[in-house]
């Protein structure tokens, strides 16, 4: 049974620039690093763990963006998209309500090394959290 997510990885020709473009985004520096190959954040309310690898142990290499998307809650989904395009990533899939009234927002966007990133406004995440971390 998937008891949720672990470990994103995202892959880059140049390490150190996907290094130094999301420690910029996430404020915070990679807490676990491999010489050459390497760079874990951990991130968020649970400490996901956020993996850049070089695209040399890539499993495939696709010329495109595809696959999977993770999404990302976020609390204000229109100022980190808009973060995320000033920083250089493109946009992907604008930002798009998912069922009129729910909460539920969605946007993606290709980071400068070519992977997606998807962020989202979600209810469910909220709820959760308060439930598990009263105030």
């Amino acid at each position: 049974m998937l008891r949720g997510m672990a470990t994103v990885t995202y892959y880059a020709d140049d390490l150190e620039a996907a290094k130094d473009w999301y420690s910029e985004f996430l404020g915070t520096a990679p807490y676990f690093t491999v010489p050459g190959g390497y760079y874990e954040f951990r991130i968020g309310d649970y400490q996901a763990e956020l993996g850049l690898i070089n695209r040399k142990f890539a499993p495939s290499r696709p010329d495109q963006p595809g696959g999977q998307v993770v999404n990302w809650h976020v609390d204000d989904l229109s100022a980190t998209f808009e973060r995320l395009l000033s920083m250089g990533a493109k946009e992907y899939e604008p930002i798009t309500e998912r069922g009129a009234g729910t909460g539920f927002v969605t946007a993606a966007v290709i980071d400068p090394f070519g992977n997606i990133l998807g962020i989202m406004s979600n209810p469910h995440y909220v709820e959760m959290l308060a439930r598990l971390r009263p105030e």
